[in-house]
């Protein structure tokens, strides 16, 4: 095919693939698996852009990738034939600025390389997720990530100052401008966060940093029931303020999972619970008695009747062990057997109403199953996992009415069925029953405006939509 002949040419023999491509076409829950026609591995901007006018030309739908790491198989093509664009060899930290606390760095950037970056310069870059040894800056841009970390320092989108972005046609938009006040017309750079590479792919970007604290401390609690754990949260936010810098949650059934399957994991607690809260505080000023603080406001907790045990970390292999145990609540689940996964937000102060209601509803669909709700306290964003009942092989064909019961539960509370995971091509059908036709149609207009020919990871977020002549 002639434009595989023009990619080999532009890119070279390393960085275009049509053999051993079942790593990039795969997505990581293996929901979808295409052959592509190739994958191209660009190392510049003018390499992206030159990717994307040749595949424009061509006619050729291209699938942007980075680390592949997409929960809602956002990151792999929907069908045979497209060009998978991966951004993993453009991987450089082009520049860290100590003085405006700015970094910027190319897209295929791992995460953990960021935050290995500029520790040398005493700076953090505060997104903080299981994936963080492979997701990608771009990825992670494309998808609005949120994180442990999320309360205090927002979402990718409140992360990102300017951004580089080579557009379907090929062209390139240069907003890479490290500034927190930039009003000179609409806010294009937020546009592209949690567009999932439908609208541009995002080749460079301006990230915001924060001073590294120099004192954290971190507590385990067990709480008596899901009410008190979300009072508990309000009063920690209201005592502590805004030196609380992750306030997290999980439930016994996902603590029995992990305690039984991952090595190495460690309990501190003396009390097993319906729920259980992780709360870290973290400061970058010296001689704030962090220690003191949590003590007294844990001590309040206790006399309210809101914390039946606790323990504070004393030092950072303490911390640590309490931070594994809620971050390998999926990788429990997953190793207990079949699961389903579902990322949605409710309000806060609805979390744990919002969980003990969905109990009945869900085991009138399949009598038993098991939940295995935890997440992110401080912004009402809950893995709500599910788990066949005990001594059943899968769900049978439950699966279907067990997610819409989920997913239309939280859009009535006033929440989402998709926090911080996206849409990908999995919640397609879901967004357009639970969402407004206008809401659904301002989203394909945008997309019409900036990708009239739907080449661009067509299929994810939107159905597929022939352009029309």
């Amino acid at each position: 095919m002639a434009l595989s002949d023009d990619l080999v040419t532009l890119l070279g023999p390393r960085g275009w693939l049509t053999e051993d491509t079942g790593s990039y076409q795969t997505d990581w829950l293996k929901m979808q698996s295409h052959a592509p026609l190739g994958v191209a591995r660009p190392q510049s901007t003018e390499e992206v852009a030159g990717v994307l006018r040749l595949a424009h030309a061509a006619g050729v739908p291209v699938t942007p990738q980075g680390g592949n790491t997409s929960l809602c198989a956002g990151a792999v093509p929907g069908a045979a034939g497209h060009v998978i664009l991966s951004l993993s060899r453009m991987n450089r930290v082009e520049a860290i600025d100590p003085l405006g606390f700015t970094a910027v760095v190319e897209a295929g950037v791992v995460l953990a390389q960021v935050h290995d970056a500029v520790a040398d310069q005493g700076l953090i870059f505060p997104m903080h997720l299981g994936a963080e040894g492979s997701a990608q800056i771009g990825g992670l841009i494309a998808t609005n990530a949120g994180g442990s970390h999320a309360l205090r320092y927002g979402m990718m989108q409140d992360l990102v100052l300017g951004l580089e972005v080579v557009l379907p046609d090929g062209r390139t938009w240069n907003g890479l401008r490290p500034l927190i006040k930039d009003n000179a017309g609409y806010q294009l750079r937020r546009l592209f966060c949690g567009a999932e590479g439908t609208l541009g792919v995002v080749t460079r970007a301006a990230l915001r940093l924060y001073p590294a604290p120099t004192a954290r401390a971190t507590a385990l609690l067990a709480v008596p029931g899901l009410e008190a754990m979300v009072r508990l949260g309000a009063a920690l936010r209201r005592e502590l303020g805004e030196f609380i810098s992750a306030l997290e949650f999980f439930g016994e059934t996902g603590l029995e999972m992990a305690l039984r399957h991952v090595p190495g994991l460690e309990f501190p607690l003396g009390t097993r619970s319906p729920a259980y809260v992780l709360v870290e505080l973290a400061t970058a000023a010296p001689g704030i008695g962090l220690d003191a603080m949590l003590e007294a406001a844990l001590e309040r907790a206790f006399e309210g009747g809101l914390v039946e045990d606790g323990a504070v970390a004393a030092n950072e292999t303490q911390r640590a062990a309490m931070w594994r145990l809620r971050e390998e609540m999926p990788e429990g689940q997953r190793l207990e057997g079949p699961q389903i996964k579902h990322d949605i937000a409710v309000p806060v102060d609805q979390v744990g109403r919002f969980i003990a209601a969905m109990a009945p509803e869900l085991d009138t669909i399949l009598p038993g199953v098991r939940l295995n709700p935890f997440g992110h306290l401080g912004d009402g964003n809950i893995h709500f996992n599910l788990s066949p009942p005990e001594g059943q092989a899968g769900f049978g064909d439950s699966k279907a009415a067990l997610s819409f019961c989920l997913y239309r539960s939280a859009e009535r509370a006033g929440g989402t069925f998709a926090a911080e995971h996206g849409l990908g091509r999995s919640k397609i059908a879901f967004a357009d029953q639970l969402r407004s036709a206008e809401e659904r149609d301002l989203m394909q207009a945008l997309k019409r405006a900036v990708d009239p020919s739907g080449l661009l990871n067509p299929g994810v977020m939107l159905h597929h939509q022939v352009a029309q002549e």
